[in-house]
């Protein structure tokens, strides 16, 4: 049973926080093709600046936790995220964009593989419905997030000044923590180590977590991309559409959080990429807006649970590394932001974005297969656990 408390409430909003500027960042990509006069594989480089920050995140996040604890951790992160849109909103320059994204996303991927460890052990059992409950938060936030950066480029302001609406939450968060007085807790050393072996087990889950964050990325990233030149929708209007996706990620993490307290989490899993192939199948023939915004309503409750079920798998079969475990997670997630969207740009700058777009579901598979090993694996063990059970 999960019984939040004011250390729940606090980093679910340290992870809305984050998922704000994400959100509202990934629909921005096509904009600044437009902007900086370059192809669809340069502007994709901002993925591969995201990867980078990626990357950078896993390498520290232990050794930081260790070296100063997971609270110092998270609020940095926080820090280098309001850093960083702060100094998008004085950046045109596409080097310039590159160095901001890479830092935004460093100090992003702290802030969510510290709170993911956080509530794993703050919840214990409850950990992966927390974990869940927190990325439905997530997902609401981001909900807002495409729907202020698209009202921004409407009124003329370009999205600018929607991203670095960021800086007033964190404000508010951090004036929440002082006001109630809510902290972490101090982790024990050996519950942090900077290095470590991880079992075959998590390797599957990494897998997994590499192909739906492949899937999650090309569909923040190039979703309105494809909304513009298929469904014939306003750069503005598709830009503010990809809330669509985010709601139907909102509502399915919400009640994804429910089922995964009840049902085995590969199950889960498989589930929810079944309803993502789903939701692509209906969105991409689409040429009528609405049809295609229905598909990706439905694709998001698909895609909804796969990052934060991922991550708690990847808890789960981590031998008892959690932050260990979170910090190798960011790596899976680096790679899919870095090659994923590139791929993807690069083959749409030949056939198109809407050819391109077939990438995701053959990234669905990819993580399907590694979930049914996984779950093959795990049943194959269970009779030689049998007889130390009875």
């Amino acid at each position: 049973m999960l019984v939040r408390d004011r250390l729940t409430w606090l980093t679910y909003a340290q992870l809305a926080a984050w998922a704000y500027f994400l959100y509202g960042f990934s629909p921005v990509v096509p904009l600044l093709r437009d902007e900086q006069h370059t192809s669809r594989a340069v502007a994709s480089l901002h993925g591969v600046a995201f990867a980078l920050g990626g990357l950078i995140s896993g390498a520290l996040l232990p050794p930081l936790v260790r070296r100063f604890g997971r609270a110092a951790v998270i609020w940095g992160g926080l820090l280098g995220v309001c850093v960083s849109a702060a100094g998008l909103l004085l950046s045109h320059a596409l080097p310039a964009t590159l160095s901001w994204a890479a830092l935004a996303s460093t100090a992003g991927g702290l802030v969510v593989n510290g709170v993911t460890a956080a509530l794993a052990d703050h919840h214990g059992p409850g950990g992966p419905a927390a974990i869940s409950e927190a990325n439905a938060g997530a997902a609401a936030i981001g909900v807002v997030a495409p729907l202020i950066v698209g009202s921004s480029v409407a009124a003329g302001l370009g999205w600018r000044p929607g991203i670095a609406a960021v800086v007033a939450v964190v404000v508010a968060i951090a004036a929440f923590a002082l006001l109630t007085r809510v902290r972490l807790p101090a982790v024990q050393l050996q519950d942090s180590p900077a290095t470590g072996r991880l079992p075959g087990r998590f390797w599957l889950v990494w897998a997994s977590l590499l192909a739906t964050g492949s899937v999650e990325v090309c569909l923040n990233l190039w979703v309105a991309d494809v909304l513009r030149t298929h469904a014939h929708v306003s750069p503005a209007g598709a830009t503010a559409a990809v809330s669509t996706l985010l709601g139907g990620m909102f509502v399915g993490r919400l009640v994804g959080s429910r089922l995964v307290a009840r049902l085995p989490g590969a199950a889960v899993m498989l589930g929810a990429l079944a309803l993502s192939a789903v939701g692509f199948a209906i969105f991409w023939p689409a040429t009528a807006p609405w049809l295609a915004l229905t598909g990706l309503v439905v694709t998001g409750l698909g895609i909804a649970l796969l990052y934060p079920l991922g991550m708690a798998l990847a808890v789960q079969h981590s031998g008892g590394q959690p932050d260990l475990a979170a910090s190798r997670t960011s790596y899976a997630v680096g790679v899919s932001f870095g090659v994923a969207p590139f791929a993807l740009g690069s083959v749409a700058d030949r056939v198109g974005p809407h050819l391109a777009f077939l990438l995701v579901p053959a990234f669905l598979a990819m993580s399907a297969l590694a979930i049914v090993t996984l779950r093959n694996r795990v049943a194959a063990a269970q009779p030689a656990l049998a007889p130390t059970l009875d």
